[in-house]
């Protein structure tokens, strides 16, 4: 859908984007990660020719990335903007010919959108009188309205009640089964495991990491367990000075232990539990995979100090 070729954006003194490229697949949520100031809100732009970059390019389905494409875009920028004087209904429809609707055609849609959430009684009011999180919702029946092939949402979460996010990401869901490719950048990681097919994390202007989300998880797993046994037949000190595997934590009480471990290189969970079984009574073992949010956090500090 998208492929973005070594892009360089520099403003004044801040280099914004240093050489980033990215391959986004067709038909896939692509996760843009980075916390505030990372570049991902320049990227956005880019894509959505709001600014240029000095140099690199964007193809959009395979061709140059032109004018022509703006009506296959649908963008959610972090800062909304509505004009909070109209009223929603006309604003709708206002916003939807720009896109290359027709009024009639509009119309049809806006009634599908309003009735499917909720929100028909908004019809005549002033996005004034609207609270944040009901803007928020019209502007993103606003950014899917004509149907784009490529979705771009920044933040779109940001001031929705639990309730009313996960309706938006319910729908994000049902629009990419539909077909809708979706760029959704964030620096918030509590959805981004749940949503994202693909991502890419940013600092510091470059891009630091990129893949599938399971492709990065396994990349990251260290071959940490947490092993739950019966205790009331050991002491604590039974289970330490281990060659196969460093302890990270050990708790236990008068029923039952748990220690974390992380194997050393080469040593299979096999051999570990070989030697444990020995020792212990186990009840349960669990590998704990890395979260994107850890991956994000350890890889955002490795990156920041090489830049100090």
């Amino acid at each position: 859908m998208l492929e973005v070729k070594n892009i360089i954006k520099q403003y004044a003194n801040h280099r914004a984007l240093d050489d980033v490229s990215l391959y986004i697949p067709e038909g896939k949520i692509f996760g843009l990660l980075g916390p505030n100031g990372a570049g991902k809100t320049s990227l956005i732009r880019i894509i959505n020719q709001i600014t240029a970059p000095d140099s690199g390019e964007i193809l959009f389905d395979n061709q140059p990335l032109s004018s022509q494409h703006i009506a296959q875009i649908g963008y959610l920028p972090e800062e909304r903007g509505l004009y909070k004087k109209m009223k929603v209904g006309e604003q709708m429809i206002y916003l939807a010919q720009l896109k290359g609707l027709s009024k009639h055609d509009a119309q049809q849609r806006l009634n599908y959108w309003f009735e499917k959430l909720a929100i028909g009684s908004w019809w005549n009011k002033r996005i004034e009188d609207l609270s944040k999180g009901m803007q928020q919702k019209v502007q993103f029946v606003a950014t899917v309205l004509h149907q784009p092939k490529l979705i771009i949402l920044d933040e779109p979460f940001s001031g929705f009640d639990p309730v009313n996010a996960q309706t938006i990401q319910d729908e994000l869901l049902e629009l990419n089964k539909n077909g809708a490719t979706i760029i959704y950048s964030t620096h918030r990681m509590e959805t981004v495991e749940e949503l994202c097919d693909n991502i890419a994390l940013i600092n510091k202007s470059k891009k630091v990491l990129d893949g599938s989300v399971k492709e990065i998880k396994n990349q990251y797993n260290d071959q940490t367990y947490l092993v739950t046994y019966r205790s009331n037949l050991i002491t604590n000190d039974i289970l330490t000075h281990e060659a196969r595997y460093a302890i990270l934590s050990h708790t236990y009480s008068e029923e039952e232990g748990q220690l974390k471990i992380r194997l050393h290189n080469h040593i299979t969970l096999n051999e570990a539990l070989r030697f444990l079984l020995d020792k212990i009574q186990i009840t349960q073992i669990k590998e704990i995979i890395p979260s994107i949010h850890d991956i994000f956090i350890e890889k955002v500090a490795q990156t920041s100090v090489q830049h100090a």
